[in-house]
């Protein structure tokens, strides 16, 4: 395995800026990870900036699913369920550790009228069951072979078997379907290792501040790194803008009208306890809404990760959820599940935004009817916008294929049947790696945790730990993650802050109770010691780490005083 360490980083910078790339992507999200696994595996040279970290943006705030999308269904959007239904089936193979099959249980109450957002509202509910029967039909069959488990219609008694949590009062029956869920971030940093195995270029922190034209034409891209504040300039025959709800920003620095425009789109989740609302093995699927969107209560890391919302506009570098927002959600769930969740049972929140994308006249798109454009400026630049995480990988492709109508000379696409990162081998570990672990001392559930987020790499934590009682011990007292994670973090993934670690590398900034403040001055101490800290700097990263989840993260109702208590128990 190739490092992906503080010096990696260091090292590519200077290679970006010492010769011309084919492509040099601007973003470190899931799309502008995959475009730089796409280019860097179909031969091109590749560069990829990202101004933050890697998935900082939306791309770490979603509902941690990989799924058709069955609202869509509703909505006649047949094509684009049918592409996402493939990608699923894609993701399941060459990700089968961060990518899982998971059963969702759709309850139907006496109540329900629009499930999962149908266009009209059944009168008295009549004809609910015929409906959702005809649309998860299709659902199965636009997946194809390629589907996990046809849906099944079961009575209430068995929903409340497989749901627990759910409320029984009015309970008709349920249908379950299948889609899968993942670790949003964790499958980002595995696209950006799998794109460096595969030869590209990589950089976080590193903020494209001008564009370098010739005749009119962006021949590359000037950045700073802003960790040293040091300045580089990438020559690139392409330029990829893959840069999200900042794409539109990103579009001025070469011309004064964007082609693109972006609208911005809030959706926030709540994470809880998952034997609070009783959804432990499979989601659910509340019926319907006051706005006709769906809510998922996903099992998520020991917790119960619930929403969406989507309101337009707001602060795109401060994501957060408000308290109306969490209101709304929590009187959505408290329709459907047994207990009365209250702002108290809340863990952590967060928010992200989708860039909704609509481009000005006389922009050019070699999008298909998709949600997702990629448009091409007159000055060169290519801009890849809107789509979901679990059709990155087309998303990629189409972007490439704009690029080698642009001229550049590319091999075919073999993303859908190249494994990322910790793929290969994963079946053998899948079985041997439980005992390995055990003779280290490692419970059963941190040998699970470790497998299903580095798969077939999983044995180099476990190498770490050897002679190390600090690597071996838990972040959090009830959660698998370890110590080790940090280690390999930075040496492996690029991790150059506190927050790095515990906001996107394990995710101890919402799963925890603590938010893995207990935890922060040892990470500070393992990365200080990779990265040169000195004893200021591991104090002030610690600062900044708890200053932003506090901000971001901790739940409105949340007293300092019980942030005290959980970080010392």
């Amino acid at each position: 395995m190739k490092a992906l360490s503080g010096e990696t980083r260091v090292e590519h910078l200077r290679r970006m800026a010492a010769g011309r790339v084919d492509v040099c992507v601007i973003g470190g999200g899931i799309t502008g990870a995959g475009v730089a696994l796409e280019a860097a595996s179909r031969g091109a040279s590749v560069a990829l900036i990202e101004r933050k970290d890697f998935a900082s943006g939306t791309s770490g705030w979603s509902t941690k699913l990989v799924h058709g999308g069955i609202r869509s269904l509703p909505q006649g959007q047949v094509a684009l369920v049918r592409e996402a239904l493939h990608e699923r089936a894609t993701l399941l193979k060459i990700a089968p550790h961060l990518v899982w099959p998971l059963a969702f249980v759709l309850p139907i109450y006496d109540t329900t009228r629009r499930p999962i957002g149908v266009p009209i509202s059944l009168p008295r509910g009549f004809g609910v069951g015929m409906a959702m029967e005809i649309g998860l039909t299709a659902y199965d069959l636009l997946a194809g072979k390629e589907n996990i488990a046809r849906h099944r219609h079961i009575p209430a008694d068995e929903a409340v078997r497989d749901v627990p949590g759910l409320k029984t009062n009015g309970l008709k029956s349920a249908f379950v379907y299948s889609d899968a869920g993942t670790n949003d971030t964790k499958l980002v940093a595995t696209i950006i290792r799998t794109a460096v195995e595969q030869g590209a270029l990589v950089a976080n922190y590193t903020e494209a501040t001008e564009f370098v034209q010739e005749n009119g034409r962006i021949v590359g891209v000037e950045a700073r790194d802003t960790l040293t504040g040091e300045t580089y300039t990438i020559a690139a025959r392409h330029v990829v803008n893959a840069t999200g709800v900042w794409a539109e920003r990103v579009e001025s620095l070469g011309t004064r009208e964007p082609q693109v425009q972006v609208l911005p789109a809030k959706g926030i989740h709540l994470v809880v306890d998952a034997a609070k609302v009783g959804v432990t093995n499979d989601a659910v699927v509340l019926p319907e809404t006051e706005d006709g969107r769906l809510i998922f209560i996903v099992p998520w890391q020991g917790r119960a990760v619930i929403g969406t919302t989507d309101t337009p506009g707001g602060d795109i570098e401060r994501p957060r959820a408000d308290a109306d927002e969490i209101a709304y959600v929590l009187r959505t769930v408290n329709g459907s599940i047994r207990s009365h969740l209250t702002e108290a049972d809340i863990i952590s929140t967060y928010a992200g935004y989708r860039p909704l994308v609509r481009a000005r006249d006389g922009a050019k798109s070699a999008a298909l009817a998709r949600t997702h454009a990629v448009l091409s400026a007159p000055n060169g630049l290519v801009t890849i916008v809107g789509g979901k995480l679990t059709t990155y990988r087309r998303m990629a492709q189409d972007t490439l294929d704009t690029l080698e109508l642009h001229g550049l000379n590319i091999r075919a696409s073999v993303t859908d049947h190249l494994p990322l990162a910790g793929a290969d081998g994963y079946g053998h570990w899948k079985r041997t790696l439980p005992a390995e672990a055990a003779n280290r001392g490692l419970d059963a559930d941190v040998a699970a945790h470790l497998l299903q987020s580095y798969g077939s790499d999983a044995p180099l934590i476990l190498e770490m730990i050897d002679g190390d009682a600090l690597l071996a011990a838990r972040m959090a007292p009830d959660l698998p993650v370890i110590f080790a994670e940090a280690l390999f973090a930075v040496r492996y993934e690029m991790a150059m802050t506190v927050d790095d670690v515990l906001a996107r590398r394990t995710r101890l900034s919402l799963i925890d109770r603590a938010h893995g403040f207990a935890a922060a001055p040892d990470v500070a101490a393992i990365l200080g010691d990779a990265l040169g800290w000195d004893a200021a700097e591991r104090a002030r990263q610690v600062e900044s780490y708890r200053a932003t989840v506090e901000d971001l993260h901790v739940p409105p109702s949340a007293s300092g005083a019980e942030i005290a208590m959980a970080v010392t128990h």
